[in-house]
This record gives structure tokens, sequence and C-alpha cells, in this order.
């Protein structure tokens, strides 16, 4: 792979999706305040709704945690908190295909819905679909790369000494592009549709994320008060005193 490409996969590209992620949220929020939605079609359907959201929510939130302590975190801190190499591929592993087999449950479920509920497939936008399609591919080249760690296709490619550490590069500014062409196709271009998919991330339903009504929890007590003598919120007039009141 010639330098200017390897430059424009490796550094442009991950640094252009960033960039869309973060000012598409903020001109998101600014002039789409009101499409800030997950736009919920719980109505229209919710006996399959019911088993996929959890699967598929739960699933990839396991997943995230995973490829957060996977690439965020060197092998030589879980090294030196105990954590050998071949505990932690073994919990990687075994975590990864629980997880990765919840959320592709649950994906091919929420899309098997959408496509027979003629209410919910109605309300499906163009955006919708192609996010889909992206997010697919997204856990597709995610179960390959994990086949190919389970069954050593990648003959003993550690991630961790050449993907993680380009990744981390990226937010220290310590850029390491030539580590990106030793890995696996498999993980290239999971690498690649991951960072597509922050891209596409601000401009569909996936915003409502951020949406987390985490604020509740330290929400002070709402205090509800009765008032006995009086039907409702204002003070009865004269001659309409409810019966038994009158003193």
């Amino acid at each position: 792979m010639n330098e200017p490409l390897t430059i424009a996969l490796w550094v442009v590209f991950p640094y252009l999706c960033l960039l869309l992620f973060v000012g598409g949220h903020v001109w998101r929020y600014r002039y789409d305040n009101f499409g800030w939605t997950s736009r919920s079609s719980q109505l229209h359907e919710s006996k399959l709704l019911r088993w996929a959201s959890p699967l598929f929510h739960f699933g990839i939130l396991v997943v995230i945690a995973g490829h957060v302590i996977g690439l965020g975190i060197p092998n030589t801190w879980t090294g030196a908190l105990g954590i050998s190499a071949d505990v932690y591929h073994t919990v990687a592993v075994t975590s990864g295909w629980i997880a990765g087999t919840a959320t592709v449950v649950g994906l091919a479920m929420l899309i098997y819905r959408r496509r027979t509920t003629g209410a919910v497939f109605y309300e499906t936008t163009p955006m919708d679909k192609f996010m889909y399609v992206v997010l697919g591919t997204v856990i597709a080249l995610g179960m390959w790369s994990l086949m190919a760690t389970t069954f050593d296709w990648n003959n003993h490619y550690d991630y961790r000494e050449g993907v993680s550490i380009w990744f981390r590069g990226l937010f220290f500014l310590d850029l390491r592009p030539e580590l990106m062409t030793l890995a696996p196709l498999n993980m290239q271009l999971h690498a690649l549709a991951g960072f597509a998919i922050f891209a596409l991330w601000p401009f569909t339903r996936l915003v409502h994320v951020f949406s987390a009504p985490v604020w509740y929890i330290f929400r002070p007590y709402v205090v509800y008060r009765s008032r006995k003598d009086q039907l409702g919120s204002r003070a009865t007039k004269r001659g309409w005193d409810r019966v038994g009141t009158r003193r």
C-alpha cells in the first residue's frame, strides 16, 4: 500500500469521520432539536419489539464496552493487574460471542419487524434504511473478526499490538498509520466501517443514544399535596359548595 493511500485511509478518513460526528451533533442539536428522537414505533407493534430491543441494546452495549477495553486499555495495564494474555483472550472471545450473537439476533428481529409490520415500514425513512445497512455491515465485519480471532485465521495476529496502538494514537496525536497496513483485511474493513458509522451517526435516529434521561436520577422529588375541601385546583365559588361541606 503506497504512502498517500495509507495516510488517507488511516489518518485523514478517521479524523474526517470524528469531525462529522462532533460537528454533526452540534448542528443537529441546534437546528433539529425536535427531530432528536429515536422515532419510537412501539405503539404500532410491541410483541417482537419486547424481545428484539433488549437483545440488541444490551448486546451492543457489551460490544462497545469490549471495544473500549480492547482498544483503549494497553495490554501492559491489564498485565500489571495480573491478567495474563490467555485469560484476557478467553474472556474477550467468550463475552464477544455472547454479546455478538445477541446483537445479531436482535438486529435481525428489528429489521424483520420493520419490514413486515406495515405501519412501522411506512415510517421508515431512506436514512433509516441506509443506517441499517451500514450498521449491519459493521456488525457483520465484527463477527468476521471475532471468528478469525477465535479460530486463529489471522496467524496469531494480536490486535492489541497493532490496531489498538493505532487507534489510541489518533487521540494522542501519535499517528502510526503503518500499523494498520500490517493488520488482517477483516480488521481493516471493520475499522473503516466503524468510523463510517461515526460519520453517519448524527444524521440518523442513533442520536437518541445521547438522550438517555440520566438527569432524572438526580432530579428532586415531586411533591403532591391533596386538596380535600375542593374538587379542583381553583377555589370554589359561593353557592357551589360540595354537599356536606357547608358549616
